[in-house]
């Protein structure tokens, strides 16, 4: 499984985020050349080196150019409405682009985190929030850029380091701000990300990387066992006690294609029939085991504990199939580990006709068992007991 792994201990930004990523796919160009799909203009890119305390990463500087105004197709594109777009406006721009689809659908689930966290710190509705930080040039190009990175290295998975923001005030377009300003601290609650303030008077993390990571991140821990094969250095542009780099890994993580998980609950108000029949369903729904342990129950009470394994995709159905079916308020689960072994099904010929059966290897030792509903259907036709069959040795 291809992981992305953030770590955001001297905090996030959009710049930081695509001098990283863009070192990651090792192209430089790639950014520069896909963002001229957007068809907005108004700006420059220029990447380069920084030593952030003796460590080098890539620094993107996104440089508006006020004065130049090239493109005479999108008059309406002059730099004096670049402080007053909204959200349907950015949206408008995206659409209209000749990027990828999956580049359009991050950006904009990226600045919609954004527009609401704006349009609750403000008090306005969605549609009439201004973004002075949203609909600025620089922060449509450090989205999108993101977007079009992500695409490009195309992880299974992006997992997040808890994000580090600093304290103290900052300056902005409305006065002294406390750190984490309103829209990170939002933005963080409303996608539920880990994050705390650490010893660094001033921000560490910008309402666009808060929203770059709680879009592309749905973990926040401490980094899992994974086989590195790349680092990207997102260079900020703070000089701060700390390095204000941020650093993200490429590897490979060993997925766990054994492992499953086991539901159990205890039922003592419920009839046999309405259990059995649960068990059917659960069996056609995915559920690799189904089984029921009888048990005593408080005030002596006999009462069944149901058990199900299954793979976690299919937990949440299974879980609604019991809840909807059974009396049960409460259910527990746990991950296990199994081993499984390398199985074949096979037909084999037999004195009385051809028999399905398991064969099984485990330390290079084959084992054959037969199914049951086959054996069955040889016992009925040949009139012979079921416990006859079960010697292989005797049917050849």
């Amino acid at each position: 499984m291809k992981v992305l792994y953030f770590d955001c201990s001297s905090g996030i930004s959009g710049n930081m985020t695509l001098g990283a990523l863009t070192e990651i796919i090792d192209d430089e160009n790639y950014l520069i050349n896909e963002l001229k799909k957007l068809n907005v203009d108004g700006y420059k890119i220029e990447i380069s080196k920084k030593v952030k305390n003796g460590i080098t990463g890539t620094y993107v500087d996104v440089i508006l150019e006020h004065e130049h105004h090239h493109d005479h197709e999108h008059e309406h594109e002059h730099h004096h409405h670049h402080e007053h777009r909204n959200l349907n406006d950015v949206n408008k721009i995206i659409d209209e682009s000749s990027l990828d689809d999956n580049v359009k659908d991050l950006a904009k689930k990226i600045f919609i985190r954004v527009a609401k966290a704006e349009s609750k710190v403000h008090n306005k509705p969605l549609e009439e929030v201004h973004f002075h930080e949203v609909g600025a040039i620089d922060s449509i190009v450090d989205i999108v850029g993101t977007a079009i990175l992500i695409n490009k290295i195309n992880p299974d998975k992006v997992i997040s380091s808890i994000v580090n923001d600093g304290y103290g005030f900052i300056e902005c377009a409305h006065g002294k701000m406390a750190v984490p300003v309103p829209a990170t601290s939002e933005i963080f609650t409303d996608a539920g990300v880990k994050f705390r303030q650490i010893d660094i008077d001033t921000e560490l993390v910008t309402p666009t990387g808060a929203a770059i990571i709680a879009e592309l991140s749905d973990e926040f821990k401490v980094m899992p066992a994974m086989n590195v094969e790349k680092i990207g250095w997102g260079a900020g542009y703070k000089d701060i006690e700390i390095p204000n780099v941020l650093k993200v890994y490429l590897g490979e993580i060993e997925e766990k294609e054994d492992g499953i998980y086991i539901m159990e609950t205890n039922i003592d108000d419920c009839s046999g029939e309405v259990l059995g029949y649960t068990s059917e369903i659960l069996f056609n729904s995915g559920a690799l085991d189904v089984f029921f342990t009888p048990i005593f129950m408080k005030k002596n009470r006999p009462a069944y504990r149901l058990t199900v394994a299954c793979k976690k995709e299919n937990m949440e159905k299974l879980q609604n199939i019991i809840f909807r079916e059974t009396t049960t308020i409460g259910i527990r689960y746990r991950f296990e580990e199994r081993k499984v072994l390398e199985r074949k099904n096979l037909e084999i010929d037999t004195k009385y006709g051809k028999l399905k059966v398991k064969k099984v290897v485990n330390n290079g030792e084959e084992y054959v068992y037969p199914e049951f509903e086959s054996m069955k259907e040889l016992a009925k036709k040949n009139d012979i007991p079921l416990k006859q069959l079960y010697k292989l040795e005797e049917l050849m």
